[in-house]
C-alpha cells in the first residue's frame, strides 16, 4: 500500500479523468433516447416497409399466416446467440397428412445487406501478400436457407435466381467502379469465396431438410442465429409450393439491437471515438498501475 500512497495522485487523477470521460458521453448518450425521433417524410403508399407483407400468387387458393417467435431480439454484452423458431398455418390446405408431401417450403431468412471487401492472395517472392480485391454490394450479414427438401426438387432454376433462394444464388453484386476489369470466372470464384468465408463463420447456413408440416396446414423451422451475428433488421420469407409453383409468399421482419452496457459502449464509440480512445488508453494505464501495485506488495511481502 505505500507504493499506491506515493502515486495516489496519479490514480485519483486517471480515475477524475476516467469519469470525466464517461460522464458526459454516457449523459450524452441519454439524452439521444430521451429526444423525440425526428419527424419522418410522407411515404407514398406501398413504399413503407411493413412487419408482415403477403404476396399470394393469381388463380392460388392457399394463404400462408407465417410468423418468428421473437420480433425483437435483445443482443447484450453476454449474448451467445439465439434461435429463433418460424412458424405457420396455410389456410385453404388441401394436404391430407404432413407426411404426404403434398405442399414444398422453403424459408429464408436475411440480414442487412452492406458492402464486403474480398482479397485474393498470391505467394510473392515467398511471402504471402495481397494481390487484387473485389468490393461486392449487398451483402446480407446473415443468411439461412431452410427447406423441407433439397431447393433444386422444390423450384426452379430461374426461380431460384430470381428471388436469390440458396447460397449460391443470393443476390449480391460487384460494386462499380472496380480498379480491375472482372470476367465471369473471376466474379463467381470470388462470390464462392465470400460463401466460403461465411459459411466458415455459421453466418450463411442452408439446411435442406430444416423446415416441415407438423400437420395437415402447421408447419414450423428452427434458424440459429450465433453469437458473432450482425445486429441490425433482418427478415424472414416464407414460400409456399406446389408442384414447383410458388403459391403463396410472406414476409415478417425482426430486429437484432443492442441494449444495456452494449448499447451505451457501442453509442460511446461511434458518437465520441476521440474520447472513446482516451477513455480505453486510460482505463487500461489504470489498470496496470493496479496490477503492478498488487504485484509489488505481494512481492514485498
Amino acid at each position: 500500500m505505500s507504493w499506491l500512497r506515493r502515486h495516489r495522485g496519479l490514480v485519483t487523477f486517471l480515475g477524475v479523468l476516467t469519469a470525466g470521460l464517461l460522464a458526459p458521453s454516457i449523459s450524452e448518450t441519454l439524452a439521444q433516447r430521451r429526444r423525440p425521433p425526428p419527424p419522418v417524410a410522407k411515404e407514398a403508399p406501398g413504399i413503407r416497409q411493413q412487419e408482415i407483407r403477403r404476396e399470394q400468387q393469381p388463380g392460388a387458393k392457399e394463404s400462408v399466416e407465417a410468423d418468428v417467435s421473437a420480433r425483437s431480439i435483445a443482443v447484450t454484452s453476454n449474448f451467445s446467440g439465439t434461435e429463433i423458431l418460424v412458424f405457420g398455418a396455410v389456410d385453404g390446405s388441401q394436404q391430407p397428412s404432413a407426411e404426404s408431401g403434398y405442399y414444398d417450403l422453403i424459408i429464408v431468412v436475411e440480414g442487412v445487406p452492406s458492402r464486403m471487401v474480398v482479397r485474393r492472395k498470391s505467394n510473392v517472392a515467398g511471402l504471402w501478400l495481397n494481390t487484387a480485391s473485389v468490393i461486392f454490394d449487398n451483402v446480407p450479414s446473415y443468411y439461412a436457407v431452410a427447406s423441407n427438401r433439397p431447393l433444386d426438387e422444390i423450384a426452379s432454376e430461374d426461380f431460384r435466381t430470381l428471388h436469390g433462394i440458396g447460397l449460391h444464388h443470393i443476390r449480391f453484386t460487384p460494386a462499380v467502379g472496380q480498379s480491375e476489369p472482372l470476367s465471369n470466372e473471376d466474379i463467381k470464384e470470388y462470390r464462392d469465396a465470400v460463401v466460403r468465408l461465411k459459411r466458415q463463420q455459421q453466418l450463411y447456413v442452408e439446411r435442406p431438410f430444416g423446415a416441415g408440416f407438423t400437420g395437415k396446414s402447421l408447419f414450423r423451422a428452427s434458424v440459429v442465429l450465433p453469437a458473432n451475428v450482425p445486429v441490425g433488421p433482418m427478415v424472414t420469407h416464407v414460400y409456399l409450393f406446389r408442384e414447383e409453383q410458388n403459391l403463396y409468399k410472406v414476409s415478417v421482419r425482426l430486429t437484432l439491437g443492442r441494449e444495456g452496457l452494449e448499447w451505451y459502449l457501442h453509442a460511446f464509440a461511434y458518437r465520441l471515438p476521440t474520447l472513446y480512445g482516451f477513455t480505453t488508453v486510460g482505463i487500461a494505464l489504470g489498470a496496470g498501475l493496479l496490477a503492478s501495485a498488487a504485484f509489488h506488495k505481494t512481492t514485498s511481502a
